[in-house]
């Protein structure tokens, strides 16, 4: 699984933090930052962080 943030639509809410907090965080200096291929066995935690994500800027690949 490949996780890709469209940085250009995202507004750092945080939904995605909360929702799947392996993947997802804030940075040093509050912007987003995540993990791009985590394991598998998050996937229920980024589909539902996509699924949260008010401006729709997570998309999940394979």
């Amino acid at each position: 699984m490949k996780v890709v943030v469209d940085m250009t639509k995202c507004q750092d809410h945080g939904q995605c933090v909360f929702a799947a907090p392996d993947v997802f965080r804030f940075d040093d200096t509050g912007r987003l930052a995540h993990v791009s291929d985590p394991d598998d066995a998050l996937r229920d935690e980024v589909e539902e962080a996509a699924d949260v994500c008010p401006l729709q800027a997570i998309r999940i690949e394979g």
